[in-house]
């Protein structure tokens, strides 16, 4: 699978976990120089509190973009730190 935004691979895996429909992306998966830490998170009642990231591509900005949960309730313990995007970034198979 690949995550693409702005014509850019933002994470390739051959080994996402796909929850509710999103695939999760490991974290050895991300490009992390496209990756800025968010303030904004969200609470989910069977996974916990998400933290985002925002994504940045030659200059353009996309906030809140890519979510993870970096500490998960014990239903979602296998999604630790792995990295799901939303908010126009595609995800494709490879």
């Amino acid at each position: 699978m690949k995550a693409i935004w702005n014509d850019t691979v933002l994470a390739e895996s051959d080994d996402t976990i796909v929850i509710e429909g999103n695939h999760y992306f490991p974290p050895d998966a991300i490009r992390r120089e496209h990756f800025k830490p968010s303030e904004h998170h969200t609470t989910c009642p069977w996974k916990g509190e998400a933290s985002y990231y925002s994504v940045e591509v030659n200059g353009a900005r996309n906030a809140n973009a890519a979510w993870y949960y970096p500490e998960p309730k014990q239903a979602a313990s296998e999604i630790q730190d792995y990295v799901a995007f939303w908010k126009g970034v595609k995800v494709v198979a490879d």
